[in-house]
């Protein structure tokens, strides 16, 4: 009978897939399936090559995301996540081998493939099709315009160090990778060891797809005690750990000059309100979130509730509650065994680590309600644990986190006694309230906020589709200040910005078009249309041409078109604005802002699009909206119109045969004077 040897899992760095050449020397460590402590692999003590891992990041892995734009990586990010969906059964296998149920594994995996969907989704309607991304509006430095600044988003110029947590080995790598990969940053990636052989199985799954640009991702599985000693001022870390963890490595990170983000544990707390009664929608809503939070993943998660705060005559109701459905719907066992609700912790070490706090908390005064339930022999496995405080100002209730299935419960008085308690934990990643009364949700969401970086509303509007106190979503931020790292990570584009520099950039119109791949009003244009304002009659008219023809600085002015007394009055019958000002000439005048009757503002945006529009069938396909509409000076009758529309910014759908053009309206009456300002936007046809 032959026996296999557990394979020494490799790394994925410099482009290939290797193991250090003194891993023998250095010796293994067992890597243990959760459940049966079988030894599923080994892991290499020696350190990587992580010299040339840099280097190659910072050569082959920029200069591969940088030869595509924020639309072309976001594709790739698509084309990453459909693989990973295809191939997932081998990451649920493995995931069971950490102690994960199946819907612990749904929530890691799909979790974190669903971030790659998010943020190529985001990527692909919020950015440009570019490199850069413009930031706010363009300030003028000059009198005559000629010198003019911007703030552009630029991507850092090293590599993204991304440390990454045992309990969520797949979404924490890929809600770390994902909008580096966006702002075109390479990463490596170091999981944590006891569930690094998921992690690495991710990598080698993205690897075989061939999708992955040249050095755009690596990871370490291995020794890398030195990682931090590679990166300087151009480099980014991100963590995810403990907080005491984070503190070391911030300081090592700055020392360097280093970008430094971390997401750690916190004593995350859920308020029940004071409104909230026995037996109601909240109150029923309010258990399940505790349980579920103290069960899934076997309650190893940085947004675990940890603290569950409720009046004190709700003390006993929900400790009884809690502990009715944790003995109705709980079963602990191997999550590979049919029936099994709650895996086990992910190692021998985090199970003793988790007993530990218990202890630390139970000398405390915390007192355990709960009867234990049955758990297998052998493995990691812990039967949950509800602590009940006597004295809710212990100072270990809000220091000491026990990470695992583990919470509890304490009383307070008033709101603000609640408020201040949920500050007790020092900074926290989320915090539940749970009320049926918005002017109660209001008084403790805004009085906790400060302290926390989300705050989870639960009530019967959300209860069925709220997806739940501990479940970060890519779109909003994740992180939460003091103890909980005082970093952000997701938060939709803002995480892509977090891997970008914000610089100023100064000086003409036509540099800062060529810089930010945008027109900006004083720079060159190629006027097409009246004479009499700079237009060639001799130039294609800008709305006849296809992307493929079309340019930045592509302009059309028109002739000046009157504005009578009648057109006014006919715009008002139509369309049923009487608004005083368009119809009653003494009223109108007593308004210190028109001389009298004016043309309504969507009379003049509507005349504008008959006097720049090209009526015939082409390349333009469909006018979709307007953006930034500012009326700036009153039209009376009598005064006269015209319009100078401008090429400002050109977007290809990567996917399709036509693209976006912003085009830069500035509506001007006959003196010059500007009248409206505002940007139209029409989808063009790549090709006529």
């Amino acid at each position: 009978m032959s026996v296999t040897t557990p394979a020494l899992l490799p790394s994925f760095l410099s482009g290939s897939w290797t193991n250090p050449s003194d891993a023998a020397q250095d010796g293994v460590a067992e890597l243990r399936d959760a459940s049966t402590g079988a030894v599923v692999g080994l892991m290499p003590k020696a350190s990587a090559d992580l010299a040339s891992a840099f280097e190659y990041a910072r050569t082959a892995g920029r200069d591969s995301l940088g030869d595509l734009t924020f639309h072309e990586r976001a594709l790739r990010l698509k084309a990453l996540a459909q693989h990973l969906t295809a191939n997932k059964d081998r990451l649920y296998e493995l995931s069971a081998k950490t102690g994960a149920t199946r819907i612990d594994s749904m929530v890691d995996v799909d979790g974190g493939i669903g971030v790659l969907f998010t943020m190529a989704s985001k990527g692909r309607r919020e950015l440009p099709n570019a490199t850069v991304i413009p930031d706010g509006p363009t300030e003028v430095l000059s009198k005559d315009g000629s010198f003019i600044g911007e703030h552009v988003y630029s991507r850092i110029p090293g590599v993204a160090v991304q440390i990454n947590a045992f309990n969520f080995p797949v979404w924490g790598m890929l809600e770390k990778l994902a909008p580096a990969f966006l702002a075109g940053v390479p990463t490596i990636a170091k999981p944590a060891t006891p569930s690094s052989y998921l992690a690495v199985e991710c990598v080698k799954i993205m690897d075989e797809s061939g999708l992955l640009p040249e050095g755009s991702l690596q990871i370490v599985a291995g020794g890398a005690r030195d990682i931090l000693e590679h990166i300087d001022y151009r480099d980014m870390v991100s963590f995810t750990g403990s907080a005491g963890t984070a503190a070391k490595l911030r300081t090592e990170a700055l020392a360097r000059n280093a970008r430094f983000t971390s997401e750690a544990d916190s004593l995350n707390a859920a308020i029940l309100g004071r409104d909230v009664e026995e037996g109601s929608a909240e109150f029923s809503a309010f258990v399940r979130a505790v349980v579920t939070e103290m069960t899934v993943k076997a309650g190893q998660k940085c947004t675990a509730i940890r603290r569950v705060i409720v009046p004190h005559a709700m003390v006993e109701p929900v400790q009884k509650a809690v502990a009715a459905r944790i003995a109705e719907k709980t079963v602990v066992g191997d999550p590979r065994t049919e029936g099994t609700t709650m895996g086990a912790l992910v190692s021998e070490d985090q199970l003793r680590d988790v007993r530990e706090a218990v202890s630390r908390l139970e000398a405390a005064g915390g007192r355990n309600v709960l009867d234990p339930l049955p758990v297998p022999e052998g493995g990691a496995f812990m039967s949950p644990v509800l602590l009940v405080w006597e004295d809710a100002e212990a100072t270990e209730l809000h220091e000491v986190e026990a990470f695992g299935p583990v919470t509890s419960v304490l009383g307070y008085e008033t709101d603000d006694d609640a408020v201040r308690l949920a500050a007790r934990g020092a900074g926290s990643l989320v915090a539940t309230v749970c009320t049926a009364d918005p002017k109660t949700a209001a008084r403790l969401t805004l009085g906790i906020a400060g302290h926390h970086g989300r705050v989870h509303i639960l009530n019967a509007e959300t209860a069925r589709s709220s997806t739940g106190h501990g479940s970060p979503v890519p779109h909003l931020v994740h992180g939460g200040p003091g103890r909980a790292g005082g970093g952000e990570e997701l938060g939709g584009i803002r995480s892509v910005k977090h891997h970008m520099q914000r610089s100023a950039i100064q000086g003409s119109p036509n540099m800062l078009t060529a810089v930010t791949g945008q027109w900006h009003r004083g720079a060159e244009r190629r006027i097409s249309g009246e004479p009499e304002f700079g237009g060639s009659p001799e130039l294609e008219h800008p709305f006849r041409k296809s992307l493929a023809e079309l340019e930045i600085g592509d302009a059309f002015v028109s002739a000046l078109r009157t504005v009578r007394r009648e057109d006014i009055q006919a715009f008002a019958e139509e369309t049923g604005d009487t608004f005083y000002a368009h119809t009653n000439e003494e009223a109108a005048a007593a308004n210190p802002f028109f001389p009298g009757i004016v043309a309504h503002g969507y009379l003049l945006v509507s005349w504008a699009a008959g006097l720049f529009v090209s009526p015939e069938p082409g390349p333009v396909l469909a006018n979709y909206g307007l953006e930034n509409l500012r009326f700036i000076t009153p039209v009376a009758a009598g005064d006269s119109i015209r319009v100078e529309l401008t090429a400002k910014r050109i977007t290809p759908r990567e996917t399709d045969e036509y693209g976006e053009v912003a085009w830069d309206a500035l509506l001007v009456n006959q003196d010059g004077e500007t009248v409206a300002t505002y940007d139209v936007l029409t989808l063009v046809a790549k090709t006529r």
